[in-house]
């Protein structure tokens, strides 16, 4: 008999699920980057949480946000990236909770609370609420990656167990101009 290993998908290697996080990253580094200005003189700035999961259910360590949903359209980012980027937009001003995406690249139409592991981390001083959730659930086995969007300064944060990498507005473009 293999090792069970061998058998075993690493998604946090993936291709497919490294396409779909880019599509994510992307996409919140463009809301924010139409936005504009984190400063609140524009109203409520749109901030948003997401996670890439495994499995077909995160019902042992997540409850439902009440009435906060995703929209019918753009549920599926790896096919219809316009659509799912709308959707992204709308969520990110209108309603709290977490998104879960599979890695197959479906979003679960419910958005959630995640239950926070008995885990004792680091945060960052700038950490809110939002990113300190997904720093935690980032140490699940399940979780292959949580990404924020900041409500205060427009930041897009990646979290991976237990880390994270934040990158600023200022900052967005940058792996693609040649500068690190």
């Amino acid at each position: 008999m293999p090792p069970p290993d061998v058998l075993a998908f690493d998604f946090r290697s993936h291709d497919r699920v490294r396409h779909l996080e880019a599509i994510v990253r992307y996409s919140l580094e463009g809301i924010a980057t139409a936005y504009g200005r984190f400063d609140g003189t524009e109203g409520p700035s749109p901030g948003a949480y997401l996670a890439v999961v495994s499995g077909h259910s995160v019902a042992d360590y997540a409850d439902p946000m009440g009435e906060n949903h995703w929209p019918e359209e753009g549920r599926e980012p790896l096919w219809d990236l316009d659509a799912f980027y709308a959707s992204l937009g709308r969520v990110a001003s209108t309603c709290d909770g977490a998104v879960v995406v599979s890695v197959d690249g479906v979003v679960n139409r419910q958005l959630v609370r995640f239950r926070s592991p008995d885990v004792h981390l680091e945060y960052a001083t700038w950490m809110g609420a939002r990113h300190m959730s997904a720093l935690d659930i980032s140490t699940r086995e399940e979780v292959v990656v949580a990404l924020t969007l900041s409500q205060e300064s427009g930041r897009v944060t990646r979290f991976r167990d237990g880390t994270f990498e934040s990158v600023t507005p200022d900052r967005f473009g940058e792996r693609w101009r040649g500068r690190s």
